[in-house]
């Protein structure tokens, strides 16, 4: 894959993603402006990952059998009248069905974006590097869409930044559009079509998934329980969200760099040592008293939580059988966005029961007990690197 095409794939990636950002913004901020409880909002928050933890499956399926344009396709078309929904019947039943609408849609739409991604690298080098590039796409998003959603809503009201998030995705179909499909994938003869859950009969799946539900916990934990601790250290709004912020940019810049070392860097090796090294500040973390020490906390869990996805991603295109990339892919995103259903709804009854600080060990010492998985996740030298070592 050229440069420029990966480019545009990146594009379109922030364009989709950039829409759902930005109704998960919006959406909560209308609906607690009409005078809805925050547990209806949480509910409505919550919605925008459930219809991935339900379509990751299938929809890994569907982009197994159809290739990338057609699935991304779709995920435009749903995305965009989700949006377009909002726009037009600006109620809570609504705001509802157009979360379910855009977070489908947005999961529907990466597993077949990854899943191309991977196929088309030529090794694993490729691998690391194109899937460190991609994973900036969601961080960039994370900030043009909330942005431009907030400006739209102070400039003209919610109609005008649902309108306006409503065409994002028919950004990304221009985007895409001129994308060449690579060839279908050739079963071998008397191969037999297995089931989804086939997959995590195999053992490198299987530690491959509790590592990345393990890390994607850390994260869920880190965004939930920082304002929590930042509050009983006395510390102003503005603060806690530098710390929140450090932790992003440092996870996007690393991000960044993994191209540059992706030569040298070995999957399990980087994996393992994210995972010794959030285990390690999770310990610390509760001691630090002041917006600059937990500051630089925030900055090193970043760099290290950050390197771990194109890990993770490089890792599962070469253990699971091209053909079924898509399912495989399926399986991660339905097991990080169950965390990201449940995870905070847990960690808030602990916090309430045990308190932040315990909050932060428990999950800590969770890590350092899965470090000896990720280590573990070094294939075999019999293990077929999927699409990216057959070419």
């Amino acid at each position: 894959m050229s440069q420029w095409g990966l480019f545009r794939l990146i594009a379109g990636h922030i364009s989709l993603h950039a829409c759902m950002a930005g109704m998960r913004m919006a959406a909560p901020l209308m609906a607690l402006r009409e005078g809805y409880s925050p547990l209806a909002v949480g509910f409505l928050l919550s919605l925008f990952a459930l219809t991935q933890v339900f379509l990751a499956l299938p929809a890994g399926r569907f982009a197994d059998r159809h290739g990338f344009k057609r699935p991304v396709g779709l995920a435009v078309m749903v995305a965009s009248s989700g949006a377009a929904l909002a726009c037009v019947f600006p109620v809570f039943p609504v705001l509802c069905l157009s979360a379910l609408m855009t977070g489908g849609a947005m999961g529907g739409a990466s597993i077949s974006l990854q899943r191309y991604v991977g196929r088309s690298a030529q090794n694993t080098v490729q691998l690391k590097s194109m899937f460190s590039w991609l994973s900036i796409g969601p961080a960039l998003a994370n900030f043009v869409g909330p942005l431009t959603a907030g400006l739209l809503i102070d400039l003209g009201g919610f109609r005008l930044a649902f309108f306006c998030l409503a065409t994002f995705p028919l950004m990304t179909w221009a985007w895409v559009r001129h994308t060449r499909e690579l060839p279908p994938v050739v079963k071998k003869s008397g191969e037999k079509k297995g089931r989804a859950w086939d997959l995590l009969r195999q053992p490198m799946m299987r530690r491959l998934l509790l590592v990345n539900w393990l890390l994607s916990s850390c994260w869920d934990v880190h965004t939930f329980i920082v304002p929590v601790l930042g509050h009983e250290r006395g510390l102003s709004a503005s603060s806690i969200g530098a710390i929140l912020g450090g932790f992003a940019l440092a996870a996007t810049v690393v991000r960044v760099a993994i191209p540059l070392l992706a030569a040298h860097a070995k999957e399990w090796v980087v994996v393992t040592g994210a995972m010794v090294s959030t285990a390690l500040l999770f310990a610390t973390y509760p001691f630090m008293q002041t917006a600059l020490a937990m500051g630089v906390c925030s900055v090193l869990l970043g760099l290290a939580l950050g390197s771990v996805q194109p890990m993770i991603m490089s890792t599962l295109h070469q253990i699971t059988p091209e053909a079924r990339h898509g399912e495989a892919l399926g399986f991660r995103l339905m097991a990080i966005n169950a965390s990201s259903v449940l995870m905070p709804l847990l960690f808030g009854t602990a916090g309430a029961v045990m308190g932040v600080s315990l909050v932060f060990w428990t999950v800590g010492g969770a890590v350092a007990l899965g470090t000896r998985s990720a280590w573990r996740l070094r294939p075999p030298p019999t293990v077929r690197a999927g699409s990216a070592t057959a070419k």
